[in-house]
């Protein structure tokens, strides 16, 4: 039988975690201070080795900005190198997108010295980093958590990034919360929202369909964080008709709890954990059609025909974190009287959680829902270690199939055509030989692309890529496989179609392994003792340390073959430019014996294409007047 992991593991951890620390009251008793005297700025504060970073909710006080409440993708704003990992990793994934206002705001942040200088102070002084942010101000706060982690994972910083949250709008679309999935962040993000607060649901509605109460809304919200006794505008909120306002909300959340497949990425989306209080406790989920769902149906309870009253207690919870943070604690310390619930542990677990949450369990209209949401975040399957075990015994078993590989590139390689590994392939006969080939670099796409897709949906071990024994795994895969992959893309033509391989023809499976590789170099760059027992190499390596090598060849005999017809010398001379540069870094590979030997075959298209270019070089009226730029060392 195989084992399960248990339900609401991970979301119970992390609220016992939470409760368990000062974190959560620290983070509001921030977030309230910025509010009250830091309105449309931050507040900094350091608690021995915890610093804390809280921006104010009091920023847009329209809220109704054209940009505000508009995804746009994170690539247009000119700078997407902030947060350069979470870019899209292939066509399938679809295209990160953000809010634009949100991102506009933290874009202002980010270029404020005072913002920086608090920064670089707490990298300096701290081991725990908490981004912390009430209402608007808590998608600063999110933002500043992704531009940070992805700021310090090339170089395995000891710091511990944590984002919580109080009341959040939502940020961006599925892309992006599949983004923080694939990269392992989905941990370092909570989401604190109260049982009725309105904020974390607006935008799964259009904000020009709810104006003008939002706008009376966004006012009242924001002076009562910054004085004591906004008493003044609750009578201007009765002049307003919110019965339309909460219908609206109501019906797109309804119909986002509803969509799915591809429709999601074009809507708001959750990410991260989410903890939803109430007088009774907390929940958290990080499921994130769970949360969608438990939000529309934490909504259901609040009739659109509801008086003025009610509607001013949903209003008035946006504000009441520190009444809900001081209790939280209670749901671990508080029996409940769980007699007449199932013998089963699940499901007098689940009516635990729907106590928790406020919802009442007799009551079936929504109850029943809330049990399905439930079971839905329930986390099934083996548990992620137990998952790397089973996949070390794939691994085991697909060895030989990476064996056949070497073989057949030993065989290239002492062929007497000398034309080598890459170059026998991509002549390709239609022989037994070749056939294996080709069913072997199936069965190893498969395998390594089935260990994505468990890494990908959190089925694996956080740490799992940074494993030595699966990135010097995949590491060899890809130096090994992507040779024959590229010489298959070019056999057919496929650059015609479509482009050069390396921009046009990659797979997403050998983008991912190598940012796996690159992040381990990178972090084995900061450790001196390593670089100092580095030694050079006294033979050619066994793989040509460059996977995309003869992708480059491959551009290299192009640009060649177009220099050659060229007469128009503006154009000509970026072409020169290029071939320069791939000569010197082929030559760097060489002279640090960083290519195999198929490389320097007599008959291999590196060497045909050297032979050509020197040449046609000696045909240049003059060689160039300054050293070429090594630019092909990052490619």
């Amino acid at each position: 039988m195989e084992a399960v992991s248990s339900p609401f593991e991970s979301s119970e951890m992390l609220v016992t975690f939470l409760a368990s620390t000062p974190f959560l009251e620290e983070s509001w008793n921030v977030c309230r201070d910025a509010n009250f005297f830091a309105p449309r700025s931050f507040r900094a504060e350091r608690r021995g080795e915890v610093g804390y970073l809280a921006f104010s909710g009091v920023q847009v006080i329209d809220g109704c900005e054209p940009s505000c409440g508009t995804l746009m993708a994170l690539g247009e704003c000119g700078r997407e190198h902030l947060f350069s990992p979470l870019r899209c990793d292939g066509d399938g994934e679809g295209t990160v997108k953000v809010d634009a206002g949100f991102l506009h705001l933290f874009l202002e942040f980010h270029q404020r010295p005072d913002f920086q200088s608090q920064i670089e102070e707490f990298l300096a002084r701290v081991k725990v980093i908490i981004l912390t942010g009430h209402s608007f101000g808590a998608t600063t706060a999110s933002l500043t958590a992704l531009w940070l982690l992805s700021r310090l994972q090339p170089v395995a910083s000891p710091i511990s990034v944590l984002c919580l949250t109080f009341g959040t709008p939502l940020l961006g679309n599925e892309s992006l919360c599949r983004a923080i999935l694939r990269e392992r962040w989905g941990g370092s993000f909570c989401n604190v929202v109260s049982k009725h607060d309105i904020v974390p649901k607006l935008f799964f509605a259009p904000l020009t369909s709810l104006t003008p109460q939002l706008h009376s809304l966004l006012q009242f919200w924001q002076v009562a964080m910054a004085s004591p006794s906004p008493e003044q505008l609750v009578g201007e909120l009765q002049k307003q008709n919110f019965d339309e306002f909460f219908s609206n909300v109501k019906k797109c959340v309804k119909d986002a709890a509803q969509s799915e497949g591809g429709a999601k990425n074009s809507l708001y989306w959750p990410l991260g954990s989410y903890l939803f209080c109430s007088e009774e406790g907390a929940i958290c989920l990080d499921n994130a059609t769970s949360v969608v769902k438990m939000m529309h149906l934490m909504l259901e309870k609040v009739s659109p025909a509801s008086s003025f009253e009610d509607h001013l207690e949903c209003f008035q919870d946006h504000l009441k974190y520190s009444y809900y943070t001081t209790r939280l604690s209670l749901q671990f310390r508080k029996r409940i009287n769980i007699s007449g619930l199932s013998e089963s542990s699940y499901e007098a677990g689940v009516s635990l959680a729907l106590q928790s949450s406020g919802i009442d369990p007799q009551d079936d209209n929504i109850s029943k829902p809330a049990r399905d949401c439930l079971q839905m975040a329930r986390h099934m399957g083996l548990a992620p270690n137990l998952n790397n075990a089973y996949l070390a015994i794939k691994l085991s078993q697909i060895t030989p199939c990476r064996a056949q590989l070497e073989w057949y590139k030993a065989r290239c390689d002492e062929s007497a055509d000398q034309l080598g590994y890459y170059d026998t392939f991509k002549k390709f006969t239609a022989s037994k030989r070749e056939y294996t080939v080709n069913m072997t670099l199936f069965r190893l796409a498969a395998f390594w692309d089935g260990v994505i897709g468990m890494a990908e949906q959190n089925k694996l071990s956080h740490d799992f890529h940074r494993r030595s024994k699966w990135n010097n795994a995949s590491h060899f895969y890809r130096l090994l496989a992507e040779p024959l992959e590229i010489a298959r893309y070019y056999r057919h033509g496929m650059h015609k179609e479509k482009g050069h391989y390396i921009k046009h023809g990659r797979d997403r499976r050998f983008q991912i392994l190598d940012r796996w590789w690159n992040r381990k170099v990178a972090v084995a760059a900061q450790e001196p003792e390593q670089n100092n027992n580095k030694r050079s190499r006294s033979r050619h390596a066994s793989l040509t340390q460059d996977s995309l090598f003869w992708a480059k060849v491959e551009e290299a005999k192009d640009w060649l073959e177009i220099a050659k017809e060229e007469r128009d010398p503006n154009k000509l001379e970026p072409l020169l430019d290029n071939m320069y540069c791939f000569e010197k870094y082929a030559e760097k590979l060489i002279d640090r014996m960083e290519v195999s030997v198929d490389v320097l075959a007599k008959n291999s298209s590196y060497r045909s294409w050297d032979k050509d270019w020197k040449a046609f070089k000696l045909k240049l009226p003059q060689p160039p007047s300054a050293p070429v730029p090594d630019r092909m060392d990052c490619d």
